[in-house]
């Protein structure tokens, strides 16, 4: 089998191609335009690094030639990043995701499709479900939803193959803190290791179901192995709910010291709490397990410093 991970330099792309390889896929191509990802990312992994951008539908079809499945992560991520450009988060999230989908059903491959769970927005009520509403409330929620709903129709128009994946604050090693729109985790673990203070938007108490990145590479491989389909979106993640107060606690565990914190003014477009609904992702993915977040912080924690050191080398 052939396997393409589009985005598959970037941070859980390279992770899934590494997984892929592991399991004993023969052929994983890795196609991504490295706006966001590198190369870096994938030593050791044995994928095939194909650079290129989703929106060239040539060069697209071209890498999913002969593939089995397509596990779809290249995207724009980042709600201030599509405050400041809509019309990007659009290009690169719903007409690159319709893209593959086209590309993946010339060739009769499977696709898992990765949403987010931004797309929830302001639904009232916790656990988030598959069978609510969706309230984006900013444009990056709103590529993402039209992103699965993309492989809803794609399934329904066409009987192609999809599954469409939430993701929910997925976090762990060689996740980019040199980034203004940099996820929560890795900007903590930056200023804690530069001697900053942590700074948080609004008053901490906001709360996310973080999941390691390991767990993620996990689901997705097994999805696109076994080429598991759902009518309607699925939730990848464990159902727990973490205040970023109680992450900055882990932090300051996981590095043996206390750690100063500056507040900030909330951010528009940020939801206030988010809780994955977990019954239809456990029967579709009975196997999967979390990991420790007091441990997976640990890890990323060392990653950040092995780049610090590497880094601060000579040559």
């Amino acid at each position: 089998m052939k396997i393409v991970v589009t985005g598959g330099a970037g941070f859980i792309g390279s992770h899934v191609c590494g997984e892929l390889l592991r399991r004993g896929v023969p052929e994983v191509v890795a196609f991504d335009d490295l706006s966001t990802g590198t190369a870096a990312n994938l030593d050791g992994t044995g994928a095939d690094l194909r650079t290129g951008t989703i929106l060239d539908r040539d060069a697209l079809a071209a890498a999913c030639a002969g593939a089995g499945s397509v596990i779809h992560l290249a995207a724009l991520p980042s709600v201030p990043r599509s405050l400041a450009d809509p019309i990007a988060s659009h290009e690169a999230n719903a007409t690159g995701t319709l893209n593959v989908l086209d590309a993946a059903r010339t060739t009769g491959a499977y696709v898992v499709v990765a949403s987010s769970s931004s797309v929830y927005g302001t639904q009232p009520g916790f656990p988030r479900t598959e069978d609510m509403a969706a309230y984006p409330v900013s444009p990056y929620a709103v590529s993402k939803l039209a992103a699965e709903s993309y492989a809803a129709a794609y399934a329904r128009s066409f009987a192609a193959p999809t599954l469409a994946v939430r993701l929910f604050n997925v976090f762990g090693p060689r996740q980019r803190a040199d980034s203004p729109y940099a996820a929560v985790i890795p900007r903590f673990i930056q200023a804690a290791l530069t001697g900053q203070p942590l700074q948080v938007h609004g008053d901490g108490l906001q709360t996310r179901d973080f999941t390691f990145v390991a767990s993620v590479a996990d689901v997705l491989c097994e999805a696109a192995i076994r080429k598991i389909t759902h009518d309607r979106p699925v939730n990848l993640a464990f159902g727990t709910r973490t205040s970023l107060v109680t992450v900055i606690d882990l932090l300051a565990q996981a590095l043996a010291r206390p750690l100063d914190v500056v507040h900030l003014d909330p951010r528009p477009g940020d939801v206030r709490d988010s809780q994955a609904g977990t019954d239809l992702f456990r029967r579709l993915f009975p196997a999967a397990r979390p990991h420790d977040l007091l441990n997976a912080l640990t890890d990323t924690v060392a990653w950040h410093r092995q780049q610090a050191v590497a880094a601060s080398m000579p040559g």
